[in-house]
């Protein structure tokens, strides 16, 4: 169901409600919708302000590895292994970060990995802005970006994974890609490295996009056997861009 269709289910319900039934039941009705649209902004696979990939549609043993929030403290182990692994990836990256960290932003590109545009600022509160704002956000990561690499990103990935209709907004203006995820890694959360490994390895299916933070040291400590546990098991690590059949450069 599309959010416009909701709109209007929910407006002409609500109305309904206020007519025909008690109060409480109208109240109830209320949080009811507005329950609705907050998981509607949280869940990013339900589409429902606009399309986001967050899996290829595929029955072959693929997999892609997307890392957050870099360029970052880890990012060049990170490179390091996937190297070491001849492995690719996508790099969602802060344009705030890129000052100070231009080599490992180049060292993305020439390495055969994606840039990715997670935002300039991942402003706590930057799903409370105009879509307006956002776009000037959103074009000065692409600007960063550009300037040390000449590549103009056509992904973007929602900072803290929340789209609302100004961010829907902004991304359709801006001819974005909207790329979520199938595996939240909570690599931001667990400190166990085999509790990592072992929640990421019991969500893989074929098609499956892992959410990765290039900013944790956990995550640079078990890439190695990430790699290597997902290839016995059959899968084959490629670029989101690739699995998913879409382009990720102006």
């Amino acid at each position: 169901m599309s959010a416009r269709i909701f709109n209007i289910i929910s407006i002409v319900t609500v109305c309904a409600a206020a007519y025909w039934l008690p109060w409480y039941l109208f109240v109830l009705t209320v949080l009811f919708f507005i329950s609705v649209l907050f998981f509607a902004c949280i869940n990013l696979s339900w589409n429902f302000f606009i399309p986001t990939l967050c899996k290829a549609n595929t029955n072959d043993r693929v997999v892609a590895l997307t890392f957050d929030d870099g360029p970052a403290l880890y990012t060049s182990a990170i490179l390091d292994t996937l190297k070491e692994y001849n492995t690719p990836a996508a790099f969602f990256c802060i344009g705030r970060n890129i000052t100070g960290n231009e080599q490992l932003l180049q060292r993305i590109k020439d390495e055969g990995h994606i840039i990715g545009n997670h935002s300039y600022s991942h402003h706590f509160w930057f799903d409370m802005w105009s879509a307006a704002k956002m776009m000037d956000d959103m074009q000065q990561m692409n600007d960063e970006t550009a300037r040390i690499t000449g590549l103009q990103p056509l992904l973007f990935r929602p900072p803290y994974g929340v789209i609302n209709p100004k961010l829907a907004a902004a991304i359709k203006e801006k001819k974005y890609t909207s790329i979520g995820w199938s595996i939240r890694s909570f690599d931001t959360k667990i400190k166990d490295k085999e509790k990592l490994l072992f929640r990421i390895m019991t969500q893989v299916k074929p098609g499956g996009i892992i959410l990765l933070h290039d900013s944790m040291e956990i995550t640079a400590a078990i890439l190695p056997d990430l790699i290597q546990q997902l290839r016995r098991k059959g899968y084959t690590i490629t670029r989101a861009d690739k699995m998913l059949n879409i382009t990720a450069y102006a």
